[in-house]
């Protein structure tokens, strides 16, 4: 098994472009660790990095505590799932999971017990003599993610391997690699520009933002104790609501409403604030329609509603500040009526209007 640590990793490009910058981790042996964050953040680049595919430009990797940087990606004993699949096209799927081993001299009998069985695991013994363009896009999935575990590596590499399916693909494929996971034991790093896929199969998410991480922690953590405005923004469907405003006598005006913050601030932290921005955060599902003791009570209309089944979601609008609630829809509100709905004082967030981090309450 694998123990990775990134001290201080950085991609800078011959160009002057700063990729990534400074990046830390510790990862366990057999954790699965997701690299989740908007196009173009770094986390792709930090995954070549590891496989050995980019040159660091400054840090440390190290692999079970030895320094890897100038290793190349054999060495390193690491198999990559690309987004693209990356299968022959001439070759059954037999042939595809067979591969690798084939190029490593192992015997034929072996490599016969090792696809057969791996393709048990992926559902895939029906389909062992099919060329890949037979396949479906999940069972193309499924061949390239076999193609990685038959070798036994101790670290899998995941870049956006779902991203080329479609939803109900991604749904049944994300159980599948979750369960995968848990049979092999390896060391896995996944990335994904899908905070869902993220929540749903992580034991940590690392999330990024323009080549720097922004927090580190399990989907319970960066759910419910972000660390800033990205991240709480970032994590959570819909996102999290944010309502701008600058604190004038221990209160914090936005659209219709002045919400008192002694209920959450220190007389210390009100007085610190007086005359300075704050941002107001909650998340859809924390609310309550009507009034309920204590909580905040907002007052707004409701521009648009959207029925899912288990929810409506409902966009609401005050002045110039917009959100959406999530409500039983039994309760669903008529459209351009006005709604009183409660924030639980313990399901506020309340964020530093110019560094944007969270503020300890």
């Amino acid at each position: 098994m694998a123990y990775l640590t990134l001290k201080d990793i950085n991609k800078i490009y011959p160009n002057g472009f700063h990729a990534v910058h400074d990046f830390n981790l510790e990862i366990e042996k057999g954790e699965f660790i997701v690299f989740v964050g908007p196009s173009g953040c770094g986390k792709s680049t930090t995954l070549r990095m590891i496989a050995g595919l980019e040159d660091i430009s400054k840090g440390d990797f190290l692999i079970n505590g030895k320094r890897a940087n100038e290793m190349g990606p054999r060495e390193r004993e690491i198999a990559m799932v690309f987004q693209s699949y990356a299968l022959y096209p001439q070759m059954t799927v037999y042939d595809n999971l067979a591969f690798g081993l084939t190029l490593q001299g192992v015997d034929e009998d072996v490599i016969d017990e090792k696809v057969k069985k791996t393709a048990k695991i992926l559902g895939l013994t029906d389909y062992l003599d099919r060329l890949p363009r037979a396949l479906s896009g999940g069972q193309r999935q499924r061949v390239a993610v076999g193609r990685a575990i038959i070798r036994k590596v101790g670290i899998f590499l995941m870049d956006e391997p779902l991203s080329n399916l479609d939803a109900k693909q991604r749904v049944t494929m994300r159980s599948e690699i979750t369960q995968i996971h848990r049979e092999t034991g390896a060391t896995t790093i996944y990335v994904t520009h899908d905070q869902t896929e993220a929540m749903t199969m992580a034991d940590r998410i690392v999330v990024m933002k323009a080549g720097y991480v922004q927090q580190v922690g399990t989907p319970y953590e960066l759910y419910f104790k972000p660390v800033n405005v990205f991240v709480a923004g970032f994590i959570g469907e819909p996102p999290m609501n944010f309502q701008r405003g600058t604190v004038k006598d221990g209160a914090i005006c936005f659209g219709n409403n002045k919400l008192d913050l002694s209920k959450k601030l220190s007389a210390e932290q009100l007085a610190a604030y007086e005359g300075k921005g704050i941002v107001f955060g909650f998340r859809p599902e924390s609310i309550v329609l009507g009034a309920q003791p204590d909580s905040y009570q907002l007052t707004s209309d409701v521009e648009l509603t959207e029925m899912l089944g288990d929810n409506t979601n409902v966009y609401i609008t005050s002045g110039d500040d917009k959100a959406i609630l999530k409500v039983d829809p039994h309760d669903t509100p008529e459209v351009d009526s006005t709604i009183t709905f409660s924030i639980p004082y313990a399901n506020v967030y309340l964020f530093d209007g110019e560094t944007e981090m969270v503020i300890d309450c």
